[in-house]
């Protein structure tokens, strides 16, 4: 306290606002909490002492239930820790927290520096009296109440906008929110103005957006890469839903996503199927998560093949079972092929690539190429094994549920729950082999093949390669050239 005159005593006074969610980012919610403080401090001045407000401390959107920090009450707790101010105002207690420890915390402080808390809405809180702290702890548990109250009450509302197969609010996802004709206002967070903005039909695909997932998965199944799809969308100028750029994580996480086939998730688990329009089949999508989650695609930081045949055509030096790796030969510049132990001669990369890439463009160009394609998978029933899996699914929560009233003890429950899960895994994998797609699909019956073929990204080449054709490469010997040289490339069919 600073005293101006023996007749009037000045009263230093922090104002803290808070508002735990700010959807529009307006500040409204606090900027009414301080104007209704600063009525307070009037209220409480008199003619003999003046509570006049030296600082306003601001948490805007930031929820002091969960406990992450608050800079601005942090510093407020500074500046009473320092004398700055001996009264701090606020609009209710719970503005100021709802954790017991914090208001613990801030009652210890309060006694050492013998501060006051005045509040809008609940009055004085003398911390200094037993009855101050009992009536601040009292107000801090019902708040707390509220809280787990107000979450349960949400969480049980996205639980059931979820069985319902509903769209939960949100950033809209990418595939989905075709405009209804209809608008609603908004605030925009960046001016705090209100604008109008379009009311979408989150059960409708956006055409585009559609389309790239389909393409994406479709790509992926059929050797493609997830950076040859995150390429893909940069190229055709396609975004997320934010308007930015869609990296290769993003990509992968796109793809993965159960809503792309029509399935509702809630908490991480599968729960039926939604209302919205699916943008792939089931079995699609669940071959996607097959290839996605094969340990065999993952590798090291700068190990991917940078050539059509690295790992993939055979060393023909006698009984070596090794595979070729791509280097440079000698002092030379021009890549060549050798055995990744070393031994043997070396074979130019450029030059075994164009032969074996003419040989399979030759093949697929004839009349005959159709006999080469795999058949579909027709001995898998898609729809049977989809509820079937449904059934697995129920069974699954049937389980839990009779668990969790008791009529079942862990013992029956982890027997039946480790069976169902062992029949949802093969039903799993029969929905990812029908998913699959021929990698020579879109070369067979191309108008040009040779074109199809140089249009194709690395790893899809590499992919049709790998079905088709074994490639071994034999020694040459010394001073060999001309036709020796693809004499010396063996190519055993597959198909």
């Amino acid at each position: 306290m600073e005293t101006l005159n023996t007749a009037i005593r000045v009263v230093r006074c922090y104002i803290y606002a808070r508002i735990s969610q700010d959807r529009n980012g307006a500040h409204l919610g606090t900027e009414r909490q301080i104007e209704d403080c600063h009525a307070l401090a009037k209220r409480l001045s008199t003619p003999e002492v003046v509570y006049e407000v030296v600082k306003i401390f601001e948490d805007n959107d930031l929820s002091a239930y969960t406990g992450k920090p608050r800079k601005d009450y942090l510093e407020m707790l500074q500046g009473l820790e320092e004398g700055d101010a001996t009264v701090v105002l606020a609009w209710h207690t719970d503005r100021l927290h709802r954790s017991p420890t914090e208001l613990e915390e801030y009652i210890a402080l309060s006694e050492r520096r013998s501060v006051l808390t005045h509040t809008v809405q609940a009055g004085l809180i003398d911390l200094s009296t037993p009855h101050g702290r009992m009536t601040a702890r009292i107000l801090g548990a019902v708040a707390r109440q509220e809280s787990e109250h107000k979450g349960a009450r949400v969480a049980r509302k996205r639980q059931q906008k979820a069985k319902a197969g509903e769209w939960g609010g949100g950033i809209r996802p990418f595939g989905w929110g075709v405009p209804t004709g209809e608008t609603r206002k908004k605030v925009d967070r960046a001016t705090g103005e209100e604008v109008i903005v379009p009311v979408l039909d989150m059960d409708k695909a956006v055409p585009e957006e559609a389309a790239a997932i389909k393409y994406g998965t479709e790509l992926l199944l059929s050797g493609g890469s997830i950076q040859g799809f995150a390429r893909w969308l940069k190229d055709k100028g396609i975004t997320s839903t934010q308007g930015n750029t869609i990296r290769a994580t993003d990509v992968r996480l796109l793809l993965l996503r159960p809503r792309n086939a029509g399935i509702a998730v809630y908490q991480g688990q599968e729960i039926g199927h939604g209302s919205w329009e699916p943008l792939i089949t089931e079995a699609q999508f669940r071959a996607v998560v097959a290839v996605l989650s094969n340990p065999a695609r993952s590798s090291a930081r700068g190990s991917k093949p940078k050539w059509l045949g690295s790992l993939i055509y055979n060393c023909g030096v006698a009984d070596c079972l090794e595979k070729v790796k791509c280097g440079r030969a000698g002092n030379t510049q021009k890549r060549s092929y050798r055995c990744v132990t070393g031994h043997g001669g070396s074979r130019q990369a450029e030059k075994v690539d164009q032969y074996i890439s003419d040989v399979i463009v030759e093949r697929l160009s004839r009349p005959d190429a159709t006999d080469l394609l795999e058949p579909g998978p027709d001995d898998v029933d898609v729809a049977a094994l989809q509820v079937q899996s449904d059934q697995i699914h129920q069974r699954l929560k049937d389980l839990a549920a009779l668990f969790g009233s008791g009529a079942i003890d862990m013992a029956q429950f982890t027997e039946g729950s480790d069976a169902a899960r062992a029949q949802l895994e093969g039903v799993t994998k029969g929905l990812a082999r029908a998913g699959r797609r021929d990698p020579l699909v879109s070369l067979v019956g191309a108008p040009d093949v040779g074109k199809a073929w140089r249009d194709l990204e690395l790893n899809r080449k590499r992919s049709a390669l790998k079905t088709l054709m074994d490639v071994t490469i034999l020694p040459m010997g010394r001073g060999r050239s001309g036709d020796a040289f693809y004499d010396s490339i063996r190519i055993d069919w597959k198909r």
